[in-house]
């Protein structure tokens, strides 16, 4: 045996000490039935996703019927600036509604 290793006597812990420690714990009510987000969460998700499809539906459209020509318009504003922007923001607008604590 090492004799460096010493052996603690455990004390048994008496009944009353048991009842103290479990009355101190503040007691946990369990949140069966409720959802994980408010109806604000919900709602700024809805938005959030809006802006997304919004941002995607600008994208769209700026082709030519003609494969030989060149259409200038896939260039514009609404596709190049305006709609990744929205898709962003929409981006932005879902982390912050699943990151908000719902009010209880």
């Amino acid at each position: 045996m090492d004799k460096s290793k010493k052996q603690v006597p455990v004390k048994p812990q008496s009944a009353a000490s048991k009842t103290v420690r479990s009355e101190e714990q503040p007691v946990k009510t369990s949140n069966v039935g409720e959802f994980a987000f408010g109806k604000e969460n919900y709602r700024l998700m809805l938005i959030g996703l809006a802006f997304i499809a919004v941002g995607f539906l600008l994208m769209i459209g700026g082709g030519s019927s003609d494969p030989s020509k060149f259409n200038p318009a896939i260039f514009d504003f609404r596709r190049i600036t305006l709609a990744p922007i929205l898709i962003l923001a929409g981006y932005v607008i879902e982390v912050f509604a699943i990151m908000k604590k719902p009010k209880d």
